[in-house]
C-alpha cells in the first residue's frame, strides 16, 4: 500500500487553519475591548461578536485539523 498526502486537501486544511488563526486573535481582542468599555452603548453587541469569533475559532481549528488528517491518512 502506498499512502501519499493529497496536496489539494492539505492546502484546503491549511487555509482553514489560517482562518482559525485570524479568529483566534480577533475574538479575545474584541472581548478585551468590550470589557474595558462596559459603560458604552456598544458593550453588548461587541461582546456577542467576540464570543462568535471565539466559537468560530474553535470550530475552524477542529475542522482544519480533521481536513489535514484526512489529507494524510485517507485511502483513495
Amino acid at each position: 500500500m502506498n499512502h501519499k498526502t493529497d496536496r489539494t486537501v492539505l492546502l484546503k486544511g491549511v487555509k482553514i487553519m489560517m482562518g482559525a488563526l485570524f479568529c483566534t486573535f480577533l475574538g479575545p481582542i474584541l472581548m478585551s475591548i468590550a470589557f474595558n468599555n462596559q459603560e458604552k452603548p456598544l458593550y453588548i453587541p461587541i461582546l456577542i461578536v467576540s464570543f462568535l469569533f471565539c466559537g468560530a475559532a474553535i470550530y475552524l481549528i477542529f475542522r482544519g485539523i480533521n481536513t489535514i488528517m484526512n489529507s494524510m491518512f485517507q485511502k483513495k
